[in-house]
């Protein structure tokens, strides 16, 4: 599986963005999708993720302002990020999860810069 994540850059505080993931290869293997971020000096943290059945995931910080949505046609998950503050910066990163203990997949870190 290959994930290609797009739609970061540097916004104000409040605006919004909108991340993209597409998925190729063996994404029927997917049980899950979503978007972990990583702040400098932090850790990775798990920011939200929708499963094969729909349910969907949430950090608490994010939730009521980040809406993550799948188009299954498209192979592709969106995250959709409302209200930013200068805390949401960090890079974002795609996530593919499986059934497989440790099979996992990540793709390429994309920049999500806040300035207040």
């Amino acid at each position: 599986v290959q994930l290609q994540a797009c739609g970061g850059g540097l916004v104000q505080a409040g605006e919004s963005l909108r991340l993209s993931c597409v998925a190729s290869g063996n994404v029927l293997s997917l049980q899950a999708i979503g978007w972990y971020r990583q702040a400098p000096g932090k850790q990775r943290e798990l920011v939200a993720d929708v499963n094969s059945g729909g349910y969907t995931n949430y950090l608490d910080s994010v939730k009521g302002r980040f809406t993550i949505s799948r188009d299954n046609a498209k192979n592709t998950v969106y995250l959709q990020m409302n209200s930013l503050k200068p805390e949401d910066t960090g890079v974002y990163y795609c996530h593919g999860a499986t059934s497989v203990v440790g099979r996992e997949y990540w793709g390429q870190g994309t920049l999500v810069t806040v300035s207040s």
